[in-house]
């Protein structure tokens, strides 16, 4: 929980520079990044919340355990849901709210049964200490995209 901690600590020192890009690194502004990464957190918490653990469908995923061991999601290789896509227009305002919001998301998970889950669309079912280390390393990838932007 740290970790990803952290990572909102870090986007709120890149905030400033929310309209900066780099369109050999992505086709996203730091903003838009910052952005999504705090929809997927407040997304994420808010299925975990609402779900019944009597639901949960354990199933083994390669590919979620190649990018949990690792720390890694490989680029270009993902389309965010759209509910986790930032409008085109994007303020200094708006990132912060969206930082706030995670970290109050991240607060709620720390209550949470960790029997509560969510679905991912391609590693299935993370009861939350898996989803809480999905939320990192998600946040972290594109913590790196913002650094390589900003270089």
């Amino acid at each position: 929980m740290k970790k990803l901690l952290q990572v909102l600590n870090d986007f709120e020192k890149q905030a400033p520079l929310y309209l900066n890009n780099n369109n050999m690194v992505s086709e996203a502004n730091v903003g838009w990044h910052i952005m999504h990464s705090c929809l997927v957190i407040t997304s994420i918490t808010k299925a975990i919340i609402a779900s019944d653990p009597a639901l949960y469908k354990k199933k083994f995923s390669w590919k979620a355990f190649l990018v949990l061991l690792l720390n890694k999601i490989p680029r270009g290789k993902a389309k965010a849901p759209s509910f986790t896509q930032p409008a085109n227009e994007v303020s200094m305002e708006m990132v912060l709210q969206q930082i706030t919001e995670a970290r109050k998301s991240v607060e709620l998970l720390l209550t949470a049964d960790k029997n509560k889950y969510f679905t991912h669309p391609i590693f299935g079912d993370l009861q939350l200490p898996i989803a809480i280390k999905f939320l990192y390393v998600h946040s972290y990838h594109h913590e790196k995209i913002i650094k390589d932007i900003l270089q």
